[in-house]
């Protein structure tokens, strides 16, 4: 769903209860990528959760799929994203999003970055070194991971470093997974220092060409995604019980991105692995089980 990041003229601030229920219905509309919170998480928690996802999704939205000038509408939003600090908003995302941010203490830091993450993405199609990759994480992916924690009441850097790494992981995941899809975009989020590094020119990347080479930087790129997801594990740890099968399945589903990718051979330019949604529900059950075992 792509949204006009210029506010409604002269609309009137939306209830906090409707402000929430729209969120909800927003997240609902795009259950693919929200189940979790539909189902696992603590029902008290679900309308902050949607209300953090609905500003996540319409960002990235404005950033990938809206017309016009892209830079100029994220530049609305970003205005009008501060201005909510200062006055009631009109848009219920905004209205909501602000209540929870108060609740849980989360800075608007984390949210300006997630939107000057969009404005990269305009302007930079290709990462020279994987450095260069993390730091664009640090736009993209580890935010959230921060405002997750908050809404689960963590603030300590100790959690957040832990949250870094698994939200890292599953936005290089998401990388190896959608190569393909993100050429048709004209990005390659492959290192060009790992490209040169196992003999893959970019020419035969952008060719869909599936070559011996391009399998091997595959598998090295997702055995070192593997590390950061082996690390963020102890984050399960220091969670509180009702919410630690939700950030275990965070990092399983990520896992399993990469298991696919395995699948196909570390073949992910002739198309995109996928995970079923009954392996997500399985992998769902069987965590719940085994939490269920521990005790």
């Amino acid at each position: 769903m792509v949204v006009s990041a210029a506010p409604p003229a002269a609309a009137a601030s939306p209830s906090l209860g409707a402000a929430y229920a729209w969120c909800l219905e927003f997240a609902k509309a795009h259950q693919e990528n929200f189940t979790v919170i539909s189902w696992l998480l603590p029902r008290d928690l679900r309308p902050h959760f949607a209300a953090v996802y609905a500003f996540c999704r319409m960002t990235d939205d404005l950033g990938d799929e809206a017309e016009g000038d892209r830079l100029a509408l994220l530049d609305a939003w970003e205005a009008e994203f501060r201005a909510s600090a200062e006055r009631p908003a009109s848009r219920p995302v905004l209205a909501a999003l602000r209540h929870t941010m108060a609740a849980y203490r989360i800075p608007d830091e984390l949210f300006l970055r997630l939107i000057e993450a969009n404005r990269i993405d305009q302007r930079k199609r290709r990462f020279a070194t994987f450095a260069e990759l993390l730091d664009y994480c640090s736009y993209s992916a580890t935010p959230v991971g921060r405002m997750v924690l908050a809404l689960l009441g963590y603030h300590d850097e100790e959690r957040g470093r832990l949250a870094d790494d698994i939200c890292i992981g599953l936005q290089l995941a998401n990388f190896w997974q959608d190569v393909s899809r993100d050429l048709e975009k004209g990005r390659v989020y492959i290192p060009l220092e790992d490209l040169a590094s196992f003999g893959v020119r970019e020419e035969d990347i952008l060719a869909r060409r599936v070559t011996g080479s391009f399998r091997l930087l595959m598998r090295f790129e997702v055995q070192r995604t593997r590390e950061y997801f082996r690390r963020g594990a102890a984050l399960e740890r220091l969670v509180d019980r009702r919410v630690r099968l939700d950030v275990r399945l965070f990092r399983l589903g990520g896992e399993a991105v990469l298991d696919a990718i395995t699948a196909r051979c570390y073949d992910t330019l002739s198309g995109r692995p996928a995970i079923s949604r009954r392996r997500k529900a399985w992998l769902a059950a069987r965590e719940g089980i085994r939490l269920l075992v521990a005790g």
